[in-house]
């Protein structure tokens, strides 16, 4: 017989495969209230609970929020199943996750490599499950500049997800996307190119039409275009990501605050500085606020930004955000 934290934990999950966070976030919130009314506050079921709706803060940039959650989730499984239980290593991959889009990467690493360790010994070398902790380890690498390694990786991750699960199916898709973002960052553009695309049509086939990893998909592929001089195939994969960030994410999000850059810098190597300024400035502003002046991300759009005024002869603006990208404030 289902519990209401059944109901209640498959509603989140599903609004979470549909995109739609702030609605899966709120009934998460209620599936961790049920969880600890019916099975108490140290069992696996209140890790799970905890988990998801830490997952739904994360995908909303609400680092903060999620990271206690997380934390919380990994210390119960370690206390109620062992150390060296495959769900340990899920929680181990989650925290990870988080410290590595917040660029910490020193607390990332530890974390990824004990879980690829559990999982291996426990789960065989042919798993998907073992593939994801593969992946994760990659985009650590990647992140890190640490090209030759991420290759390695993604290509063991992939072999494992096409071997046990088909070829079309959302991992292999998350893979083969990153891969092409690994030759994207070396400049291997016609190597990145048909990887993007063919990561596009598998989300393409498998999700729903305002899923933000089809916006993603959109914004990789339309990035490589516009480097290829190639700017009426980028804009409607921008224009196309953007609508579905700003419906799902809501537009204070980071990755709105990334597409909106995105089409700046195409306004911007086409000459259309008037259609480009507003751009970069929604985007900085967005980024700013959510991620704070330090972040890197937020650096790099104030050097873009700069660069720009700097460009179309708005100095003192120009000097101002080279200013505080040299010297972020605390």
């Amino acid at each position: 017989m289902k519990t209401i934290w059944d109901e209640l934990n498959t509603k989140s999950v599903t609004l979470y495969e549909q995109g739609r966070f702030p609605e899966a976030a709120k009934v998460a919130e209620e599936a961790v209230k049920a969880a600890e009314e019916t099975f108490g506050t140290s069992h696996p079921n209140v890790a799970t609970s905890l988990n998801n709706l830490a997952g739904l803060y994360e995908a909303q940039s609400k680092y903060a929020r999620a990271e206690p959650l997380y934390k919380r989730a990994l210390a119960i499984k370690e206390e109620a199943l062992g150390p060296d239980n495959p769900k340990v290593a899920i929680s181990l991959n989650n925290l990870a996750e988080l410290y590595r889009v917040q660029s910490k990467y020193d607390k990332a690493e530890p974390l990824y490599k004990r879980a690829l360790a559990i999982k291996e010994k426990a789960l065989g070398s042919n798993h998907p499950d073992l593939a994801m902790s593969v992946n994760n380890l990659a985009e650590l690498y990647r992140a890190q500049g640490k090209y030759a390694e991420a290759k390695a990786l993604y290509k063991r991750a992939l072999t494992i997800w096409e071997k046990t699960l088909g070829p079309d199916n959302l991992n292999s898709a998350a893979a083969l996307n990153n891969m092409a973002l690994v030759h994207h960052s070396q400049g291997e553009y016609d190597e990145a190119e048909p990887l993007y695309k063919w990561a596009l049509a598998i989300r393409e086939k498998l999700l729903e039409p305002n899923h933000p990893d089809l916006a993603r998909s959109l914004n990789n592929l339309g990035t490589v275009y516009r480097i290829q001089g190639k700017y009426a195939e980028a804009e409607p994969l921008y224009e196309r990501a953007l609508g579905i960030d700003e419906k799902i994410l809501g537009k204070n999000h980071p990755d709105v605050a990334a597409t909106l850059n995105n089409l700046a810098v195409l306004c911007d190597v086409q000459g259309k500085y008037d259609e480009a300024e507003p751009l970069y400035e929604r985007a900085l502003a967005i980024l700013e606020k959510a991620l704070g002046p330090d972040h890197p991300d937020v650096i790099t759009v104030f050097e873009n930004v700069a660069k720009f005024y700097e460009k179309i002869g708005k100095n003192d603006e120009a000097k101002r955000l080279e200013q505080r990208a040299k010297k972020p404030f605390k």
